[in-house]
């Protein structure tokens, strides 16, 4: 395949910070990356997308040690370099943030960073050293923007903080090079532009940075240049400048690509879900829910903003009958919903509402299932498929034949096993399963996580169609532009309470990013 180049090092100028050739790599009968070149210029800040399983992951990981090329060759600044373990990619100042932090959540900033190499700088005695570190790291935090008080818990940090601690770390080590892995999954919109103020800098001072990330936006906003791959192929290599994320992802796809659904007004209808003064207690006395209310209206998607567990998860289940609420009370249609209820999910599903739970493989499915079998979970009682279990081979088949057809689902084969298939098309498996039921009420957690950016278009162009339908939708994400996209009105949860509804021709990045950081 033919690579896309703009742009070429000229001479004079620095070896590149990265340069890898001919990596190749293979897991059994996947080749999971196939003869990659890409270049890194110094002091640059490099993106790589792709979808997922496009071999990203496994890319960086041979970069830093996780896995060893099956062949191929890396460079750092120049020189040959021979990436055995994580200790030897360090040892040549390549470092990592992984998307999910490695800090001990009960040791203060200053332990996590040296932890590991308490006797680095060659202090008599353990106290000496962290002197010397302290003093080192106040120099490294002033010159790159990474301000951070060194004697707080981890645990009493922000998110964003913690990212801060975890860069530091890297810095700490040594590094020059700093990869980082989906940085903004888990930040506020205000922490995600401190971030990129603190790379910024980090590039102000010639620290390189690959950043892998989903978001194009992202990457329109602070990379120099962006690498694409797609089936364990590198694509393209392209200057972020003079290219565009409807660009970028056509080559991701292989195809045009629309990136945002085409949003228009809908007419609401009654009054289909009520929420009064919602709380959930969890173990220890911990307070999960803090009295959430709200309407939920026929022909409206209500998202859901806020950082990943501040009680949206615990809303699902309450509102889907997996747990019971401790106060309050929930009103589905004429029915009422409260703690002395013995109300089942069987009993919520048929009051008219399905759910399309935040983890399709813990709650969606059984992966050792066929697609058949899954296609019908929780819905074994529909009139269409029988009576109970005894409904034949045939029918079960036919039916999910046709929601496979419906919903473009990969390959299109009942038969096989739930585990086989994509985490988009296990999605969309998910999806179709409980869309097709044609309940009232839908919701649906995370609707996109690990999906396909082709997947996402098909996704939100069906949850619009259903709105437009009439049903009345919650949707759960902690995408803020999913949100953003696809909501009719906003609701925002920090630490398990409602900090507002906002309508959707009121709502922006910034104000919905302060809501969900506790600030109204």
């Amino acid at each position: 395949m033919t690579i896309k180049t703009q742009h070429n090092a000229r001479g004079g100028t620095p070896p590149p910070a990265i340069a890898l050739s001919g990596i190749s790599k293979t897991f059994g009968a996947v080749r999971a990356n196939d003869d990659i070149a890409l270049t890194v210029t110094q002091g640059h800040i490099h993106g790589i997308v792709g979808e997922n399983g496009a071999g990203k992951s496994t890319l960086v990981s041979i970069l830093y040690g996780f896995y060893q090329a099956d062949r191929g060759k890396i460079e750092i600044n120049g020189a040959h370099a021979d990436i055995k373990t994580t200790a030897d990619a360090i040892k040549l100042g390549v470092g990592m943030v992984h998307q999910h932090f490695m800090l001990v959540p009960t040791f203060t900033v200053l332990e996590n960073i040296i932890l590991g190499h308490e006797h680095r700088k060659g202090g008599k005695t353990l106290d000496d050293e962290i002197a010397l570190a302290r003093e080192e790291l106040s120099s490294l935090a002033q010159q790159y923007g990474l301000e951070v008080d060194f004697d707080a818990l981890v645990a009493d940090l922000s998110v964003g903080l913690q990212q801060r601690v975890e860069i530091l770390k890297t810095l700490y080590r040594g590094a020059k090079i700093l990869i980082l892995d989906e940085p903004t999954g888990v930040l506020t919109p205000q922490e995600t532009d401190q971030l990129f103020e603190i790379l910024a800098t980090l590039r102000q001072q010639g620290v390189t940075v690959l950043l892998i990330t989903h978001k194009l936006r992202e990457i329109m906003a602070i990379t120099d240049d962006v690498s694409v791959m797609r089936g364990g192929k590198m694509v393209a290599h392209l200057v972020t400048k003079k290219t565009s994320p409807s660009e970028l992802a056509e080559l991701m796809v292989g195809r045009q690509v629309l990136i945002n659904a085409d949003f228009h007004e809908a007419e609401k209808g009654e009054v289909c879900l009520t929420v009064d003064n919602l709380t959930l207690t969890g173990d220890g006395g911990i307070p999960l829910l803090r009295g959430i209310s709200f309407d939920l209206r026929a022909g409206e998607i209500l998202g859901v903003a806020g950082v990943s567990g501040n009680g949206q998860s615990q809303l699902l289940e309450v509102l889907s009958g997996i747990t019971p609420p401790t106060t309050g009370a929930i009103k589905i249609g004429g029915q009422v919903i409260s703690p002395e209820s013995t109300t089942t999910p069987n009993d919520v599903k048929n009051m008219g509402l399905a759910h399309v739970p935040e983890d399709r493989h813990a709650m969606g499915m059984v992966l050792p299932f066929s697609a058949a079998e899954t296609s019908v979970l929780g819905y074994e009682d529909q009139p269409s498929l029988g009576s109970g279990f005894w409904f034949g081979p045939d029918q079960l088949e036919r039916h999910c034949g046709e929601l496979m057809q419906d919903y473009d689902i990969r390959p299109a084969d009942p038969s096989l096993k739930c585990n086989l298939f994509s985490g988009g098309n296990q999605q969309k498996l998910v999806l179709a399963r409980e869309m097709s039921a044609a309940p009232k009420i839908l919701l649906v957690g995370q609707p996109t996580r690990g999906v396909d950016i082709g997947a996402i278009e098909f996704i939100y162009q069906r949850l619009i169609a259903m709105r437009d339908q009439g049903c009345a939708i919650l949707l759960v994400s902690v995408e803020l532009d999913e949100i953003l996209t696809l909501s009719d009105r906003v609701m925002v949860m920090n630490n398990g309470a409602s900090m507002g509804i906002v309508d959707k021709r009121d709502a922006d990045a910034q104000s919905i990013g302060l809501m969900m950081a506790g600030v109204v």
